[in-house]
């Protein structure tokens, strides 16, 4: 069954670079179909017009759309990271030739936003002691990459 409601991504003109950029990135990851421009464009002959493609078994479509439309930070993509190697390995890779932002946020290469958060962050935020949770957003406003042993120990702070 497909899923429901599938993010659409308007590239100028790097659909084909980026889908390519985030298939090598996730895992279960793959190109699910790719139409490219004929004769009398919109866009130029050859050119990817749309790609289906699939990050970890979320469905996503991008078009290479022209200059009309940027990405904006009011929307990103949000990957829920098992631990503190999941978090450094999705880093590392999107944040390359993109921008650290703030607590666990980036832009990448092509504009657009993401989130790269630990599952423990989470769950920290809704422990059961009011102070412990606030103790952690404190923790998590200071920070660009999201530490999970930084998080912990600010949870477990008296």
């Amino acid at each position: 069954m497909s899923q429901k409601i599938t993010p659409f991504l308007w590239f100028d003109d790097k659909a084909e670079e980026a889908v390519n950029f985030y298939v090598s990135i996730f895992k279960n990851s793959k190109i699910t179909s790719l139409s490219r421009y004929g004769e009398g464009g919109p866009g130029p002959a050859g050119q990817v017009m749309v790609m289906s493609f699939e990050l970890d078994g979320v469905e996503f479509q991008a078009l290479n759309g022209g200059p009309h439309y940027k990405f904006t930070p009011a929307i990103s993509l949000s990957i829920d990271c098992a631990d503190q190697a999941e978090v450094d390995h999705f880093w590392s890779k999107l944040t390359e030739g993109g921008e650290e932002v703030q607590c666990g946020w980036l832009t990448d290469k092509f504009g657009v936003s993401w989130q790269v958060v630990p599952k423990a962050l989470g769950e920290l935020m809704s422990g059961p002691d009011p102070v412990k949770s606030q103790n952690v957003m404190k923790a998590m406003m200071q920070m660009v990459k999201l530490d999970v042993a930084a998080l912990q120990a600010a949870y477990d702070q008296e």
